[in-house]
């Protein structure tokens, strides 16, 4: 049933399946455009994303769409207005940015070049966050072809999330005003598994750093200096060895000063979790599964802090041998943090236990290479859950799972902090999509289903506050 001045639902549903095959050519345009916000050499392209999105928002309907600089990358605004009285406004979160496709050889197809293979589609961006941030600006182009959306919107896309987000906090503070939501919904997240429709309801925060050892001024060669100078090297691997114990826990001194997790009733519902851990494990690839002695599988991945060596190199990395003595290594570092965990607290302290253990012969440099997110969980009784959970049973005709998510989204908290409003991840890419990753790739049939969720949401949302007449918001 709609609402008065609000487009009809059937309708809308109708028209996102009409209308699809023009909505998933937008994903291809999208993923087409090397939108790597890590790359300097990627600026034009990044800036091409945020035009590219802009103008779909200006097609879609009578928004108000503005492109905002920041000190880095830019974002995208824009806003309406016009639903029913008491209608509840929901601000839409996702970003344009992605990861380097490196390496490029391990890629079958071309990166950026969206490819249709063994029903899915493959290319960098697709799955974070291309296609599920496509969905919400398709949804309410339909909405908008036959009346009105049920809810006010706001639409907020970054293209600095692969680094952090480190200029979309004050973008948030800039234009409180104009960004002011009842509910945030995220494009961004990932849903736990193909099989089963899941809500998660928590992310880790992160952090991370550059560890550099330094030796000799420059290469040396390792039969005439071998023995007489310390290899950084060496060193380095002695440094990155001594940051966990053989039972996977971290070894830093106040690393897990304020975790307390997972408690009692996050354990139980972990427990109850239809999980394989086997075909968990096939799916890794690894040989065995490894982590902090006692904690399950879940637990690891969703409640459990971790800190892990992104990347390591240093010397001679061509074809063959060289003989040299490498002047420096370096480690790339990043900790995936949970509740209780201050970023700040966190990278002293692994500052501290890398200067305090400084092998002879060398010196280190420690880089901050951003300045963390800390970790978020929606409150189990928000009312978006709720409302969530009955769209997903609609569409998959399946209870959903409320379930973690070991990755990070970290704006968040700044949407907390700065509007008062919780977050919803709603997006429909699932975890075992390779993000960041070559051969990324994406469900169709996911597309087809967010954008039906997506209709449903903003329409049950707008029919419970109708109901309730209070708002969806905190």
């Amino acid at each position: 049933m709609s609402r008065t001045g609000s487009a009809p639902l059937d309708a809308v549903l109708t028209t996102l399946e009409e209308r699809r095959p023009a909505y998933e050519e937008r994903v291809a345009r999208l993923v087409a455009i090397p939108s790597v916000s890590t790359d300097p050499a990627h600026a034009e392209d990044v800036r091409a994303a945020a035009e590219t999105v802009a103008g779909w928002l200006r097609e879609a309907g009578p928004l108000e769409v503005e492109i905002l600089a920041t000190e880095g990358h830019p974002a995208v605004l824009a806003r309406w207005d016009g639903a029913p009285e008491g209608a509840p406004t929901v601000l839409v979160y996702g970003h344009m940015d992605v990861q380097p496709p490196d390496p490029l050889e391990a890629w079958t197809s071309p990166p950026f070049e969206l490819t249709h293979r063994d029903g899915r589609w493959y290319g960098r961006g697709v799955s974070d966050d291309k296609a599920s941030m496509t969905i919400p600006i398709c949804v309410a182009e339909a909405f908008f072809a036959h009346g009105a959306p049920p809810v006010n919107l706001r639409f907020l896309f970054e293209a600095e999330e692969e680094v952090g987000s480190p200029n979309l906090p004050a973008v948030v503070r800039a234009h409180a005003e104009r960004l002011a939501c009842d509910v945030v919904l995220s494009a961004d997240g990932g849903m736990w598994r193909a099989d089963l429709p899941a809500l998660t309801t928590r992310a880790r925060g992160m952090t991370g750093l550059q560890l550099t050892v330094h030796g000799p001024t420059k290469d040396l060669h390792s039969g005439r200096n071998g023995g007489a100078v310390a290899n950084p090297l060496h060193a380095l691997a002695e440094l990155v060895a001594s940051l966990h114990d053989a039972d996977g826990r971290v070894t830093v001194d106040g690393f897990y000063d304020g975790v307390e997790g997972p408690d009692a009733a996050t354990q139980a519902a972990l427990d109850a979790l239809p999980f394989d851990e086997e075909a968990y494990r096939a799916g890794t690839g690894a040989p065995e599964l490894h982590g902090e002695v006692g904690y399950g599988t879940l637990a690891r991945l969703w409640d459990r802090p971790t800190l892990e060596v992104n990347g390591i190199g240093g010397g001679y990395q061509g074809p063959g041998s060289k003989t040299v003595l490498p002047s420096h290594g370096f480690a790339k570092i990043t900790c995936r943090l949970v509740a209780g965990q201050e970023p700040s607290h966190v990278l002293a302290a692994i500052r501290t236990h890398l200067e305090d253990r400084v092998p002879a012969g060398v010196t280190i440099d420690v880089a901050t290479e951003r300045d963390g997110a800390i970790a978020y969980r929606i409150p189990d009784d928000h009312p978006v859950l709720t409302a969530a959970e009955a769209v997903l049973k609609e569409v998959f005709e399946q209870d959903p799972v409320r379930v973690g998510m070991g990755g990070s989204v970290p704006i968040t908290a700044a949407f907390r902090e700065t509007l008062g409003a919780e977050t919803l991840f709603f997006s429909f890419s699932v975890a075992d999509e390779d993000i960041h990753a070559p051969n990324e790739f994406y469900r169709p049939e996911r597309f087809r289903a967010g954008l039906e969720a997506w209709a449903r949401l903003w329409d049950r949302l707008a029919r419970d506050a109708a109901s309730t007449g209070a708002e969806t918001r905190r």
